[in-house]
């Protein structure tokens, strides 16, 4: 059964200790980012991972995004960072949008789910980054059942969510829209999912680094 605990604008010190001590006893953990709920997990905990796998009903081939409290956390995980990587980290971090980088190599094979790469993302929203704060880096991904609509708070829909050792639950509902995903490994960038960022304002952060594709 998920313990569910709430609070309002940002989780205070009970809150944060015990979202850590969730993480550093190989639990999962509901979260709001600045988007929609997240359900994440220690990035190299592979128990934890597969637990956030059969809690969704997930397709095992998917990988989980890391997701950091700062930016400068990005050289834990990535083995390079393109031109494009940089100019979206420096232009649109911390921000509803995810880049996929290079992965460093021996850094979270289970939520890569061995590939070459690696989803990094830096959420602008304060309550999401304080929890970050408490509990270091997270392997994520949206907090709903595969094939549901995302938990946006919306306290008629909690049946949405996954079960979890601990969800923090804000007062309030999130934005709603899912982060973007922006592939970063060429030297050309590649719009992997349309979200909360837009394709003008992709563009614009990329100019002089590097272009966009379709």
């Amino acid at each position: 059964m998920t313990i569910v605990v709430r609070f309002d604008d940002i989780p205070d010190r009970s809150a944060a200790a015990q979202a850590a001590n969730c993480i550093r006893s190989g639990g999962t953990l509901i979260f709001p980012t600045d988007t929609v709920y997240g359900i994440g997990c220690a990035p190299e905990d592979e128990g934890a991972i597969e637990e956030i796998f059969r809690a969704k009903g997930r397709d095992g081939s998917k990988p989980l995004a890391i997701h950091i409290a700062h930016p400068d956390e990005v050289w834990r995980f990535a083995q390079e960072m393109t031109p494009g990587a940089r100019a979206i980290v420096d232009r649109l971090w911390p921000g509803p949008i995810a880049i996929i980088v290079a992965r460093r190599d021996g850094a979270c094979s289970a939520a890569a789910r061995g590939g070459s790469t690696i989803s990094l993302r830096c959420p602008g929203d304060v309550a999401c980054r304080a929890i970050l704060e408490a509990t270091g880096p997270l392997a994520a991904t949206s907090a709903n059942r595969s094939g549901r609509r995302p938990f946006d708070g919306d306290a008629a829909q909690l049946d949405r969510l996954p079960e979890a050792a601990l969800a923090l639950i804000a007062r309030g509902r999130l934005a709603g829209k899912e982060s973007t995903v922006l592939d970063c490994t060429g030297t050309a960038a590649t719009i992997l999912r349309q979200g909360a960022v837009t394709v003008r304002t992709i563009r614009r952060a990329l100019s002089g680094a590097a272009a966009l594709t379709p």
